[in-house]
């Protein structure tokens, strides 16, 4: 059928003239995911009734956004995360069976080849921030532990920094490191307590965050990127619940399972065997992985 049979564009047909037009694509699934977007775009618009200068705005706002990407900085991906796409995707894309460990974002800051170290390995290499103690066990969904499991773990400094934002004022991969699960499935190490941050908020995604009303804060959390053998790699993070931002995370990160408990310990004998100023912190947290889809 072409375009005349079709009918000319109207506003009530407008949807599905231009998903017409893609009736030669070349690749299924394009054709499928532009049909989508095209018709809740057109949905919008008209359910919104923009002038012609709001849109042309929306779309200055997206241009800004495109500017604003650099090697190491994604708007876009901001754009996603502040929206709650990022975590829809990552909650599609990674659906667990009961009892398996929940993921959420990566996040921007991760860094490839972090150094493998010995467990109870101080990750901290400036000695700056509260100390503190974190340890677990990683087991599968039925309740054994898992040996040799590689845990990838980083984090911000007491300031809300991570290393690569400060680039000459902390070490290179300070609170950084990698860690494999003894026989019995533990693992633990040493860090400082983390801190609550701002996402970059310099940028159109901020201002925006800012007319909205919204903060741009992540509660205080450590990363971590979980892997073994004939197990699904898990992405996630372990969030204080007592951070003032644990409620409104910026990029809606935190689940409730996901929640751990940091607790201040006042202990000379046992921060003195950690090396650490008394009193510390300390967490347990267990993970469980689920098996590797066949």
């Amino acid at each position: 059928m072409d375009d005349h049979e079709q009918g000319y564009f109207t506003e009530e047909n407008s949807a599905e003239i231009v998903i017409g037009r893609n009736k030669n694509a070349k690749d299924a699934r394009l054709k499928e995911v532009m049909a989508v977007i095209t018709r809740k775009l057109h949905e919008a618009v008209k359910e919104i009734e923009p002038t012609q200068k709001e849109w042309f705005e929306a779309i200055m706002f997206l241009t800004r956004t495109g500017q604003m990407c650099t090697d190491w900085r994604q708007e876009f991906i901001l754009l996603s995360d502040t929206l709650g796409v990022s975590m829809l995707v990552d909650a599609i894309n990674h659906r667990k069976p009961a009892g398996a460990s929940e993921s959420t974002v990566l996040g921007p800051f991760y860094v490839h080849d972090a150094p493998e170290l010995p467990l109870g390995s101080n990750i901290c290499l400036d000695h700056k921030g509260e100390d503190m103690v974190i340890s677990g066990i990683v087991r599968d969904t039925a309740g054994r532990p898992v040996p040799n499991v590689k845990l990838d773990v980083w984090q911000t400094n007491d300031d809300g920094f991570y290393d690569v934002q400060q680039k000459g004022l902390q070490p290179d991969f300070n609170l950084r490191g990698v860690f494999r699960t003894d026989d019995a499935g533990r693992y633990w190490f040493r860090a400082v307590k983390p801190r609550f941050y701002p996402i970059p908020d310099d940028g159109p995604v901020g201002q925006l965050l800012g007319k909205l009303g919204r903060h741009p804060f992540r509660p205080a959390h450590l990363h971590f990127i979980i892997s073994a053998d004939g197990f699904e790699t898990l992405t996630t993070h372990i969030f204080d619940p007592d951070d003032r931002y644990i409620d409104s995370d910026a990029v809606f990160g935190v689940k409730k399972s996901l929640l751990a408990t940091f607790e201040k310990v006042d202990d000379p004998e046992r921060a003195r065997q950690f090396a650490f100023a008394n009193p510390f912190w300390e967490t347990q947290f267990d993970f469980v992985l689920a098996a590797e889809k066949s």
